[in-house]
Parts: structure tokens; C-alpha cells; sequence
């Protein structure tokens, strides 16, 4: 099978033609000589998503958006954090260890980095609720151990789970905190993604169960903002924050 010309179709804009292909596919994208510009419509992805990244932060900072935790000390976060030198090596251990990881998520790892847009617009203060975009695969700001020790820690609680429950389900790599503890509330388990998925385009569990590139373009349409807190600034706020944002 040819590759369809994904990479060419995609940039001119068929984007949601060439993802349809690649999820029909499945684990098919990676047979065949299909996988190398598979991966590379994936780094086109994670370039257009990184950009969008940059401008919303840019967006929130000029407007005085504090960046903080999610939790009672409201300590100052860093919400972008590029790919460290590891992250390549980070990438490659996670298809070594659990054998097939999707390939978007690969992209995100390698070409974005980790994001944490969660805070207070001083307009908008219940930002917070509105489940706002995080996504950090390497940690960089946590101390203690390695990213993959971390999700080792994560796959043995899995593992010891599964082993007495038969309705525990696959393992789920946690990327994120939920919504509710997004808002410093108590709430339920971390977003993130299955594993192993030999997909170019992996489910997303969320605030729901979605492919992850649908879910990004729906933050990014909503500015990084995607849930509705009933704060009478937020659709101009948001409308401002997504204006001229890349569709992935």
C-alpha cells in the first residue's frame, strides 16, 4: 500500500481526510513502508500544536494570567517546557517497554514538551474550571525520580490492580490531572492515554474518550479552555485566546 500522499494532503489542508485514513488503518500504519510518513504527518501535528502553545501562553501572560499549581499555594508554574536532550531517549523507552506507543503521542513527547496552562485570569477567575490544557509526558518540574521510573511506579500499581481485579482494563498513562483537580477539588483519576497502541493516533481519556488530535483541536478552538465555567467574560476571552490558532 502507498502512503496516500498523507504528509502533501495534510498540509494542504485535508487534514481531517488523512487522520480518518490513519485511525481506519489502525496498527496498519505501521506496515507496509506506511510508517515513516505516518510519523512525519504526526511531527506536522506536534509543530502546528507547539505553536499554539506559545501563543495562548503569550496571550495569557501579556493579559496578566498568573500561572500556578493546582492546589491551595497557588505556587508559580512554568507552563511550557520544551523537550529536555532526553526526551528522544524517553520516547524510544516507552515503545521498548510496552511495544507500541501512538505515534502522536511520540510527536507531542519530542516536539512540544510539557504544558500546564493551569491559573487565574485576573478577568476570568474561575480559569481553572474550565479544565484547562495540560499535558506533561517527561515531568520536568516534579523532582524525584525519572520519568520512566514514574511510570514504571504507575505500570506496577497497574499491574498489582490487574491481577485481582479483571474489570481494571488496560493500562492508562497518565498525562494529566482531571478537571475537578485542575480546580483544586477533589475529583477522579488522571487524564492520559492507553497503552500499549500501535495506532498513529491514540485514544485520549479525558473528560471522555476521544482520538488525542480530536481532542487537542478542541481545546485549541476554545483557546486552551475547553469547558464552560459560566463567567460572563469568558466566550471573549476564550475567542480572543483561540483567534488564528492552528487546526491540527
Amino acid at each position: 500500500m502507498s502512503s496516500l500522499n498523507w504528509l502533501e494532503r495534510y498540509r494542504e489542508g485535508r487534514r481531517a481526510e488523512v487522520w480518518h485514513e490513519l485511525r481506519q488503518l489502525g496498527a496498519g500504519s505501521r506496515d507496509g513502508g506506511l510508517e515513516e510518513e505516518a510519523q512525519s504527518v504526526c511531527d506536522e501535528m506536534a509543530g502546528r500544536a507547539r505553536r499554539n502553545v506559545e501563543v495562548i501562553i503569550e496571550r495569557l501572560s501579556d493579559a496578566g494570567y498568573r500561572f500556578h499549581t493546582n492546589d491551595d499555594d497557588q505556587e508559580t508554574v512554568v507552563p511550557h517546557v520544551p523537550p529536555t536532550a532526553e526526551a528522544p531517549a524517553l520516547a524510544d523507552w516507552l515503545e521498548e517497554w510496552f511495544g507500541a506507543v501512538p505515534m502522536t503521542l511520540l510527536s507531542w513527547l519530542r516536539i512540544v514538551g510539557d504544558v500546564w496552562l493551569v491559573g487565574t485570569h485576573p478577568e476570568w477567575p474561575t480559569t481553572a474550571a474550565a479544565d484547562p490544557l495540560v499535558i506533561e509526558v517527561e515531568g520536568s518540574r516534579y523532582p524525584g525520580p525519572s520519568p520512566s521510573g514514574s511510570i514504571n511506579e504507575e505500570f506496577a500499581a497497574w499491574q498489582d490492580w490487574a491481577a485481582t481485579d479483571p474489570d481494571a482494563g488496560p493500562f492508562m498513562l497518565p498525562l494529566a490531572p482531571d478537571r475537578f483537580h485542575k480546580a483544586n477539588v477533589s475529583g477522579g483519576d488522571p487524564y492520559g492515554m492507553f497503552l500499549p497502541d500501535g495506532c498513529a493516533d491514540g485514544l485520549f481519556v479525558g473528560d471522555g474518550t476521544t482520538p488525542f488530535v480530536s481532542y487537542l483541536n478542541s481545546v485549541f478552538r476554545n483557546g486552551g479552555f475547553p469547558r464552560q465555567t459560566g463567567s460572563a467574560a469568558e466566550w471573549r476571552l476564550r475567542n480572543s485566546l483561540a483567534a488564528d490558532l492552528l487546526p491540527l
